[in-house]
């Protein structure tokens, strides 16, 4: 960890709402004039798109389990490597995954490259002088035997809605936008499963901070759901490991969120519809001390 140069990691499984977060953080680093080097944990995986596809019919072959989840498509090592680097002198290697065609042409027009959409761009280095690090991705706190990513981070916080919503989530997100079919979907929801629960959970009892919508309609059954629970169709439950490491006020929380109220003394409960605003609410003065003590 690092008062100069901090990390700030926001993790949660594929579908979880992490884009919600980010954006939050955005408006705080443009408010607060901050400058963030963004990591995205695509970046970190192990295998582009078409090596991905010769793998997993590899694993297939021989009964063994393979998802981005885990550890054997990812390169934990070097997302260590990256966080310890930062913390000690605001540098280290980042690289972006091609998501689309639109981000190809972004990436070739930087770089002079030719790249498709699932392929990494060469490695390269952090820009100086930034404030902090900035991951969104999977496994911004994830701990294996060989690799302790979540020791350098600063500040964690978890996106992390109920499972079956995070299924709605996601049947939709892969039907919609990238056309997948409604069983290739569960399939890949249930190859992943072991990887979720030994790579995915354990990081959500680490985060300082988690953010966990729970719909207030029925999702017993996520795969047969017409649509996603809207954010005025649930409430948010955030979760503070230690208050007070946090310097978490209470008191003003619950003053500036309307319809908010405590369940514990460590979790707070919003309504959904407010979700957004409660991030910046919430993260926003722990930004700033984190900032002033960067420069004391």
């Amino acid at each position: 960890m690092s008062k100069k140069h901090p990390v700030v990691a926001v993790t949660g499984s594929s579908g979880a709402g992490t884009t919600t977060v980010k954006r939050a953080f955005e408006h705080i680093f443009y408010r607060d004039g901050i400058k963030a080097a963004v990591i995205e944990g695509d970046s970190f995986h192990r295998y582009d798109r078409a090596e991905m596809k010769v793998e997993m019919a590899k694993a297939h072959e021989e009964h063994r389990n393979l998802s981005h989840f885990g550890p054997q498509a990812n390169r934990f090592d070097l997302l260590e490597a990256l966080f310890r680097s930062y913390g000690e002198s605001g540098t280290g290697k980042k690289r972006y995954y091609i998501h689309s065609d639109d981000e190809a042409k972004q990436h070739n027009a930087r770089l002079g490259t030719s790249l498709n959409p699932g392929q990494f761009t060469p490695w390269e280095d952090v820009p100086t002088g930034t404030d902090l690090l900035f991951y969104e991705g999977l496994h911004g706190l994830v701990v294996t035997e060989e690799d302790n990513v979540a020791q350098h981070v600063d500040l964690g916080v978890g996106v992390v809605p109920i499972v079956n919503l995070e299924w709605i989530q996601k049947i939709h997100r892969d039907n919609l936008e990238r056309g997948y079919s409604a069983e290739a979907i569960v399939d890949t929801i249930m190859r992943r499963m072991p990887d979720y629960i030994t790579s995915i959970v354990p990081q959500f009892s680490l985060t300082d901070i988690n953010f966990q919508r729970v719909p207030t309609v029925d999702t017993s059954n996520p795969f047969i759901a017409r649509d996603i629970p809207t954010p005025d169709e649930s409430f948010v439950i955030i979760r503070f490991k230690d208050p007070k490491k946090l310097d978490v006020d209470f008191a003003y929380l619950l003053s500036m969120i309307s319809g908010s109220f405590m369940t514990r003394r460590n979790s707070m409960v919003v309504p959904g519809g407010k979700m957004g605003f409660a991030m910046e609410i919430v993260l926003q003065p722990i930004i700033e001390r984190m900032m002033d003590a960067r420069n004391a």
